[in-house]
Protein backbone atom coordinates (compact mmCIF):
# COMPACT_ATOMS: atom_id res chain seq x y z
CA UNK A 1 0.00 0.00 0.00
CA UNK A 2 1.30 3.45 -0.90
CA UNK A 3 1.61 5.88 1.98
CA UNK A 4 -0.65 8.94 1.63
CA UNK A 5 0.82 12.41 1.93
CA UNK A 6 -1.16 12.93 5.16
CA UNK A 7 0.45 9.86 6.70
CA UNK A 8 3.86 10.86 5.40
CA UNK A 9 3.60 14.28 7.05
CA UNK A 10 1.70 13.52 10.25
CA UNK A 11 3.56 10.30 11.01
CA UNK A 12 7.05 11.67 10.34
CA UNK A 13 9.19 10.81 13.33
CA UNK A 14 12.28 12.65 12.11
CA UNK A 15 13.24 15.50 9.81
CA UNK A 16 14.20 14.20 6.39
CA UNK A 17 16.94 16.85 6.11
CA UNK A 18 18.73 16.96 9.49
CA UNK A 19 17.28 13.74 10.97
CA UNK A 20 16.22 15.51 14.19
CA UNK A 21 13.58 13.52 16.07
CA UNK A 22 10.04 14.92 15.73
CA UNK A 23 7.68 14.46 18.66
CA UNK A 24 3.89 14.60 18.44
CA UNK A 25 3.75 18.30 19.26
CA UNK A 26 6.69 19.31 17.06
CA UNK A 27 5.74 21.18 13.92
CA UNK A 28 6.77 19.73 10.60
CA UNK A 29 6.23 20.93 7.05
CA UNK A 30 6.83 19.71 3.51
CA UNK A 31 9.93 20.96 1.73
CA UNK A 32 9.23 22.78 -1.53
CA UNK A 33 12.40 21.19 -2.94
CA UNK A 34 11.76 17.48 -2.48
CA UNK A 35 8.28 17.28 -0.84
CA UNK A 36 9.68 15.48 2.22
CA UNK A 37 8.69 16.32 5.82
CA UNK A 38 11.20 18.64 7.48
CA UNK A 39 11.48 20.41 10.84
CA UNK A 40 10.91 24.14 11.17
CA UNK A 41 14.64 24.84 11.61
CA UNK A 42 15.31 23.25 8.22
CA UNK A 43 12.34 25.11 6.72
CA UNK A 44 13.84 28.41 7.88
CA UNK A 45 17.17 27.46 6.26
CA UNK A 46 15.29 26.48 3.11
CA UNK A 47 13.58 29.89 2.99
CA UNK A 48 16.99 31.61 3.12
CA UNK A 49 18.24 29.94 -0.07
CA UNK A 50 18.64 32.31 -3.01
CA UNK A 51 16.41 30.19 -5.25
CA UNK A 52 13.64 29.67 -2.67
CA UNK A 53 11.21 32.22 -4.12
CA UNK A 54 11.39 30.79 -7.63
CA UNK A 55 11.24 27.18 -6.42
CA UNK A 56 8.31 27.84 -4.07
CA UNK A 57 6.32 29.59 -6.82
CA UNK A 58 6.96 26.67 -9.16
CA UNK A 59 5.98 24.23 -6.39
CA UNK A 60 2.66 26.03 -5.89
CA UNK A 61 1.87 25.95 -9.58
CA UNK A 62 2.81 22.31 -10.03
CA UNK A 63 1.04 21.31 -6.84
CA UNK A 64 -2.20 22.88 -8.00
CA UNK A 65 -1.92 21.11 -11.34
CA UNK A 66 -1.15 17.77 -9.68
CA UNK A 67 -3.83 17.93 -7.01
CA UNK A 68 -6.51 20.11 -8.59
CA UNK A 69 -7.16 21.61 -5.13
CA UNK A 70 -7.38 25.26 -4.21
CA UNK A 71 -4.18 26.54 -2.55
CA UNK A 72 -6.12 27.81 0.45
CA UNK A 73 -7.70 24.44 1.20
CA UNK A 74 -6.60 23.87 4.82
CA UNK A 75 -6.62 20.11 4.37
CA UNK A 76 -4.82 20.20 1.05
CA UNK A 77 -1.42 18.86 0.08
CA UNK A 78 -0.27 22.23 -1.27
CA UNK A 79 -1.15 23.99 1.98
CA UNK A 80 1.33 21.93 4.02
CA UNK A 81 4.29 23.10 1.94
CA UNK A 82 3.79 26.54 3.50
CA UNK A 83 1.99 25.98 6.82
CA UNK A 84 3.23 23.68 9.60
CA UNK A 85 1.46 20.55 10.75
CA UNK A 86 1.50 18.70 14.08
CA UNK A 87 0.24 15.22 14.93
Amino acid sequence: MTESWEDKLSCATQCDRCHQKLGQKDQRIFSVYDHQPICMICKKAEEERSDYEAVSKAAIGQCLIDTELAYGDPGGYCFHHFYPFTC
